[in-house]
């Protein structure tokens, strides 16, 4: 189920996926309150999405999840998850640590302008929602149990670094404009990062 809502500050476009549950009035109207906050810490965002989960997990106390995505002007993308056993207290928990990321962003365009780090990005980001190593559920060998389309944009391989860690994941797929294609950044075990460039054989 969608809901969309608008910020009066700058009307950023908000939609509510509910998985599982119906998202009432009420839970609609928290969740506005809540994202009008989140909304001042960072003026530029530009979409949020939020997801409410109740998963069918054996632990009562981990069922709720609440999950909530967040693109600005420049097209950073920024995401967070909690899960708790009441979804209240999960998108209490899950706004303070997007809080907790929009201050650390922030920070870090304070530091580019002093140097220490690239050059804040100019063009568009995208990102692959929900990639995951393994499905929770189980699936036969080879078989395809999900698909995802996304858009995908130009952007340097310093701008996906930092996207890799704005977003607190193992791997990043990108538009390479300086290469012209498609590629990959992760996070090498040993520290650093790799670049992975396909090319025909």
């Amino acid at each position: 189920m969608r809901h969309s809502l608008s910020s009066a500050a700058n009307l950023m476009d908000v939609s509510i996926y509910g998985h599982n549950l119906e998202i009432t009035p009420h839970l609609r109207d928290y969740i506005e309150k809540k994202m009008r906050r989140l909304d001042r810490h960072l003026p530029t965002v530009a979409e949020a999405r939020v997801d409410l989960t109740v998963e069918n997990t054996r632990s009562a106390d981990s069922r709720q999840v609440a999950q909530v995505t967040v693109r600005n002007e420049r097209g950073v993308l920024l995401r967070a998850e909690e899960r708790s056993g009441d979804m209240f207290a999960s998108i209490d928990a899950v706004m303070d640590k997007m809080s907790r990321q929009i201050e650390r962003y922030k920070g870090k365009r304070v530091d580019r302008r002093r140097g220490a780090i690239a050059a804040e990005p100019t063009a568009s980001t995208a990102e692959l929602e929900d990639v995951e190593a393994l499905e929770e559920e189980e699936a036969e060998p080879a078989q395809i149990v999900r698909r995802k389309r996304f858009i995908i944009q130009p952007m340097t391989e310093e701008e996906a670094v930092e996207q890799l860690e704005l977003l607190g994941h193992d791997f990043f797929i990108f538009y390479n404009a300086e290469a012209a294609q498609i590629n990959v950044v992760y996070r090498r075990k040993g520290g650093g990062y790799g670049l992975l460039q396909p090319e025909l054989g």
